[in-house]
């Protein structure tokens, strides 16, 4: 159980205090299409199945699961004047998170990825629909200074690596960012960036392209851990799989994986745990204690099909940080 759970005095005490602080997500939203054939996939032929739609994004995604378990959390995304893009605004509504600063295209279409998987859940074509992005600019991101300055904690990811920069380079000290790298490739494109961050959360994969070394053993985990917090960083986690979760601050360091977990669908697991991080953080909580929540969110995440759990909330996590079997393993400095 998080250690303050049963204070009502320290709860309250955290409420008063951040009931108008509020950490921000910058990034894209995306509608996804996904239509699954119930047999095997035909070219050039129509395909008897089932298509779903949901709203997804890494960003987006973050965003819902932080509202869900009691953030407060404003998202800047980009959208078009399109009926999708009106849908996302008042989905955001529902799931209480504050879209209002978003940057709306005229004439723009929403950014939409539209996949077809087969009988085997292999995906077999794709379509995704981003330009949009692109309008993304650094007078748009000046005239949000406001809300970026007056941000607890900032989160990126690398889609647009010059708008990144722009970013830390202008408003570094004014809030604290944190970096979801989001693939290996556009790791590439921030690396050069990463002493600005005060938290970053790559995979294994992503963490070798940022130190510049591979990554097979404990040795090297820990290696790639001292080079991100020599270079300023104050928080690290590398996501490792089914080995769990690498943390290093400087002064403690370890990892923690949840056993016995159910997995059915992995997508979405790395958007919540950076979810977790933020809960842990606006609510001043220890860092394993941050660790726990986050692998317990990612653990719910990973047990249904959908991206985000339809039943994401602080009661649900706080209940599997408790029920968890967790290993633990501690490194001495």
């Amino acid at each position: 159980m998080l250690k303050y759970k049963n204070n009502f005095l320290e709860r309250l005490r955290l409420y008063m205090n951040n009931k108008n602080s509020y950490a921000l997500v910058f990034g894209v939203s995306v509608f996804d299409i996904c239509g699954f054939t119930d047999n095997n996939y035909r070219c050039n032929d129509s395909n008897p199945g089932q298509v779903k739609t949901s709203f997804g994004g890494v960003c987006r995604n973050i965003a819902e699961c932080m509202s869900r378990v009691g953030v407060n959390t404003k998202f800047i995304s980009i959208l078009g004047d399109d009926e999708t893009g009106a849908r996302m605004i008042e989905h955001s509504k529902l799931m209480n998170y504050d879209m209002s600063d978003s940057l709306i295209i005229e004439g723009g279409h929403t950014p939409t990825y539209m996949a077809i998987l087969n009988h085997q859940g292999e995906m077999v074509s794709a379509v995704v629909d981003m330009k949009i992005i692109d309008k993304f600019t650094t007078e748009f991101i000046d005239s949000k200074a406001d809300t970026i300055k007056n941000a607890e904690y900032m989160i990126l990811d690398s889609d647009r690596p010059d708008i990144v920069e722009y970013i830390l380079k202008n408003f570094s000290g004014d809030t604290k960012f944190i970096l979801d790298p989001v693939s290996a490739a556009k790791a590439e494109g921030v690396k050069h960036l990463i002493k600005y961050f005060h938290t970053i959360k790559p995979n294994r994969y992503e963490a070798e392209i940022m130190c510049g070394f591979k990554i097979k053993t404990d040795e090297d985990i820990r290696k790639a851990g001292k080079y991100f917090i020599d270079l300023g960083i104050k928080n690290v986690f590398i996501t490792l799989d089914e080995d769990g979760i690498y943390y290093n601050n400087g002064v403690e360091e370890g990892k923690l994986k949840a056993n016995d977990s159910k997995v059915v669908n992995v997508t979405g697991a790395g958007d919540s745990f950076v979810a977790g991080i933020a809960y842990g953080y606006m609510e001043n909580i220890s860092l394993v204690d941050t660790v726990k929540f986050a692998i317990s969110m990612s653990t719910i995440t990973i047990s249904t099909e959908e991206t985000i759990h339809p039943d994401m909330c602080y009661d649900l996590v706080d209940k599997y940080v408790n029920d968890i079997n967790w290993t633990h393993i501690k490194y001495n400095k």
